[in-house]
Parts: structure tokens; sequence; C-alpha cells
């Protein structure tokens, strides 16, 4: 087969076929979506094992962070073996043990042994995100990239609603520890239909870079040079990660807020809670068109529309958890915030596939991961819990909405650097596996 250069122009076709392709992407998405399932299922059971166990907000958050920081750890690592091995096989052994680990989830019977459970979900869910984003780029042509990225983590968002709402409906009729058994078993099964994905052929690396990359010391190394020198790489993960701090906070905190605030029953705060993650899914995948479109013209002007839609995400739930609003309009200001908040999810990883080597695609956005986990996900769920215990939670919800202009100051530091950046990787070819 010819070589096809996914970089090259805006007519590149489909690297194995369009009806391929779209399989590739829709079992990639089904697995996110199971993903977050299994990983945001607790938080719409917080106040089942709050009451049960006795547990502060600080304990809860760290049951939501745990996975989070397993999966910075371990995403680089299982990244790089998925770049040099194979992608679809790794995506495959990564389903089926996040999913065993979410089934032995409802057999723990104290807090160490479920928080232990949760670091082995973490485990299973390392580098997935990074792995499936790199296939897709590969196989969909690039003028598609930012469009199929975001839809891809929209399927976080989708996760996550279907999570929130399944664990609050499973707890009410059967108890907390049930739900990790149900939304569980799915995963299997996809894991194992995921073989009939077809992969792309690994990209031949120069000397050099194969080299450094035989051990992890040399990796480490690399992954911190190509920072240095890829300055859109380290922006853009900084920039990303600080949203995600806002993300994660709503995410895991919405159905114990609404619980707490607004007086609902834990079934229908998970409800309430699952239509605004709802409309943040929509959002992820609006702002991923929008991103797009606005770098038709110049590129750059992707990084500068994220650095303007952070801003208002941070001014929209500043207003939304201040002390003067009434309920109904809240909860109005909250639905507003999360359509905007997740504008970073799709569009941060598709420039950074713009910048990295094809024959680390999968590695560079496990950077993103690292990145995005350690400091993002992991913090905003302890960091509410930690400052809910100290001054309540709905102060805390507004102070790290400011997370959001931090992300702002760092994308737009990268959109000064992304033009440089791109010049470096283009021209590279890629080509697809056999059937």
């Amino acid at each position: 087969m010819t070589p096809i250069d996914m970089d090259a122009s805006p007519q590149d076709g489909y690297l194995v076929g369009k009806k391929h392709a779209w399989f590739a992407f829709a079992m990639t998405f089904a697995l996110m979506m199971f993903d977050y399932i299994d990983r945001q299922v607790i938080a719409s059971l917080f106040p089942h094992i709050k009451a049960e166990w006795n547990l502060s907000d600080k304990e809860l958050g760290g049951l939501v962070s745990i996975i989070s920081i397993v999966v910075a750890i371990g995403s680089i690592p299982v990244a790089l073996l998925a770049d040099r091995l194979s992608r679809v096989k790794s995506v495959a052994v990564m389903a089926t043990t996040w999913s065993l680990a979410t089934i032995s989830c409802m057999f723990a019977g104290s807090y160490a042994q479920l928080f232990a459970a949760r670091a082995v979900v973490g485990a299973g869910e390392a580098g997935y995100g990074s792995v499936g984003a790199a296939l897709i780029s590969s196989l969909f042509p690039k003028r598609l990239r930012g469009a199929l990225l975001g839809a891809f983590f929209a399927a976080a968002s989708l996760g996550s609603v279907l999570g929130v709402l399944l664990g609050g409906m499973i707890a009410a009729k059967w108890g907390w520890k049930t739900a990790f058994g149900v939304v569980g078993v799915p995963g299997l099964v996809l894991a194992l239909l995921y073989l009939l994905v077809r992969d792309y052929k690994t990209v031949a690396l120069t000397p050099k870079l194969d080299r450094i990359t035989q051990s992890a010391g040399g990796t480490i190394k690399h992954i911190f040079r190509t920072l240095a020198r890829t300055r859109t790489l380290l922006w853009v993960c900084l920039g990303g990660a600080m949203q995600l701090v806002v993300v994660s906070a709503v995410w895991s905190w919405m159905p114990s807020f609404l619980n707490r605030f607004h007086g609902m029953a834990p079934h229908e705060a998970s409800k309430q809670a699952a239509l605004i993650i709802l409309v943040s899914a929509l959002g992820n995948v609006f702002w991923g068109y929008v991103v797009d479109r606005t770098g038709l013209r110049r590129a750059r002007n992707k990084l500068t529309s994220l650095a303007v839609l952070c801003v208002i995400t941070m001014v929209v739930f500043l207003l939304a958890f201040s002390a003067t609003q009434s309920g109904a309009v809240q909860i109005k200001l909250i639905l507003l915030g999360g359509f905007f908040m997740t504008c970073t999810l799709g569009a941060a990883s598709g420039v950074v596939i713009d910048v990295i080597h094809p024959g680390v695609r999968s590695t560079g956005s496990a950077v993103l991961a690292l990145f995005q986990n350690l400091l993002g996900l992991a913090i905003g769920p302890v960091l509410v819990g930690a400052l809910s215990d100290k001054w309540g939670l709905q102060q805390a919800m507004q102070a790290v909405s400011v997370f959001s202009m931090l992300a702002a100051v760092f994308f737009v530091i990268a959109a000064r650097c992304y033009d440089h950046d791109v010049r470096q990787v283009e021209g590279i070819h890629v080509d697809a596996l056999p059937a």
C-alpha cells in the first residue's frame, strides 16, 4: 500500500478506508465511555459511602483522585509500549483490567480496600485515552482531527453522565456496592470485540530516537527534552490540566452539592448532576468544532479561542457559586458553565497531535494525559474536599473556578510557539496495517 501523508493537505483520505475507520472510532468511543462510567460511578455514591463509613470529604475526594494519580504514573510507559508494539492489543488488555477492578469494588469491606481497588482501576485505564487518541488521529484525515477528538473525549463526559445516573439509580434499589458490579461487566465484552479494530503500522523512528526510547530512563530524558524543545506541548499540557481541575471538581462533587444545598435526595441529585455533565459533553463536541473552524485561516487561532473559552468558564462559575444566587438561577448558571468548561478536552489533544512525531503519537498524548491527570483530574476532587472541610462545599467550588484563568494564560503562551513546532513534524508518512 502506498504510504499516505496524514499531515500534508486537507484532501488526505482515510488510512484504512471509511468503514474500518468509523468502526475503530465507534469501538474506541464506546470503551472511553465505559472507562468513565467505571471511574465516575462513585460520585453518586458519595452520600451512601459517607454515611456508612463516616468519611470526611477529603477521603471521599481521594477515591476519585487516586485513579488520576495512577493513570498519570502509568500513562507514559503504557503508551510507549503501545506505540512500539500494538495499540489494539494494548487497549484490549487495559479494558479487561479496569473492568475486573471495577467489579472487585463491590466486595470492598473498608475504605482501604475500596481505595486499593480504585487504584487498580486507574492502572487499567492508564494510557487508554492517549492510545485511543493516537489511533483515531492516524486513521482519519487531519481535517477531521479536532472534531473527532472532541467527540472521542466527549465520551468521557457521556460516561460520567451514565456513571452518575446509573450509580444513583442502582444504589437506591439494590445498594451502593451493587453499582460497581453492574457497570463493570460491559467493558469485558468490548475488550474482546476491540481485537477486530484495524491498527496502523508502527512508524519507524530515527536511529537516535529509537535508541533513546529503549529504556525507561532514556524515555524520560527524551520526554523532558521534547517538552523543552516543543514548547507548544508544554504549555498546552499545563493549560489542559488547569481547566481539568475545574471539570473534575464539578463532575465529582455536583451530586453532593445538590444533595446538601438544594435538599435533593441522593438519586434525584444524581439525575440533576447527570444533566449538567451531559451538557458538558455536548459542549465538548460543539467547542471542538468551533475551535477547528477558528483555526482554518490561521491554525494558532485555535489556542487563542481556547483561552477565551476558559475565561468565560471562570466568570460563569464565579457567579454560579456565589452565595447571592437563588436555587433556580444557580442551577442554570452551573449548566451554562458546564457547557463551556469541557472546551479544551478534544482541542488540546488535537494540538498535541499536530506537534508530535507520528511515530510516538500515543506517547505524546500520554505526556498530555500525565499533566491532565496528575495536575488536573487528581487535584480537583481532593482539593475541593479539603477546602470543603474548612470553608464549606459552595465556597470550595467557587475557589477552584480560578484555575480556568491559569489555563487561559497557558494557552495564550502556547499560541506563540505553535507555528514553529508544527513545521518541525510536517511531511512524515503514516501507513496502515493489513486487514
